[in-house]
């Protein structure tokens, strides 16, 4: 993670009209996304899992990845508006994919308030794998169907070449990579420490 902030602030940068020095943004606005998105599979696969077996420590841990993934999700779309008012000039445009990350976005919000929507566990765990099941496949249409079916700003989607096919220099790949990595392990270890910390206070409500 030290070397992302640090390499990435200090190894120069292809120099683009337009972006600039923005495109530093690339490692984080971009490798937040595929955590979120690590993550959202892991929590998918989970709650497939208590879906066939029944085994609430399965709901528990699709809920712990998800909220993972969802915080890297909020935060690569804040970096992404940052990005957007110095590239586009404004910080939010109608552009199809902001527009589906934000439905994407209030998907999963919405997977959180039906959590609280019943206190029957069981009732509550069928009910939230069952809605993650479908709300994965809509994530995904949004983000990564939709825009390249349709007009996008982004960097390949709409018909615009990807940021790797036209100007990633080696010395961006030294940092966009291990970036992917460093923020993928950093929400994996943030979310067993969660899930540790979520099993010891269901052991001391069962023991009183």
């Amino acid at each position: 993670m030290f070397y992302t902030l640090i390499a990435g602030f200090l190894l120069p940068v292809p120099e683009l009209p337009i972006l600039n020095e923005t495109i530093r943004n690339l490692y984080f606005h971009v490798t937040m996304w595929f955590a979120m998105i690590t993550h959202m599979v892991i929590s998918i696969a989970y709650s497939i899992k208590f879906l066939t077996n029944s085994e609430l420590k399965n709901d528990m841990k699709a809920e712990q990845y998800s909220q993972t993934g969802m915080v890297f999700g909020v935060a690569g779309l804040i970096t992404g508006m940052i990005w957007a008012k110095f590239t586009w000039g404004a910080f939010w445009v109608n552009d199809t994919k902001l527009n589906g990350v934000a439905a994407a976005m209030l998907m999963y919000a919405a997977y959180f308030i039906l959590r609280n929507a019943t206190d029957d566990e069981n009732k509550r765990a069928k009910l939230s794998a069952v809605y993650l099941v479908f709300a994965f496949p809509l994530m995904m249409a949004f983000i990564f169907i939709l825009p390249r079916m349709t007009d996008s700003l982004h960097p390949g989607n709409g018909g615009n070449p990807a940021f790797g096919q036209y100007d990633l220099d080696n010395n961006m790949r030294m940092v966009f990579y291990p970036a992917i990595f460093a923020w993928t392990l950093l929400g994996l270890w943030i979310t067993t420490i969660r899930i540790r910390i979520k099993n010891l206070w269901n052991e001391t409500n069962l023991s009183e």
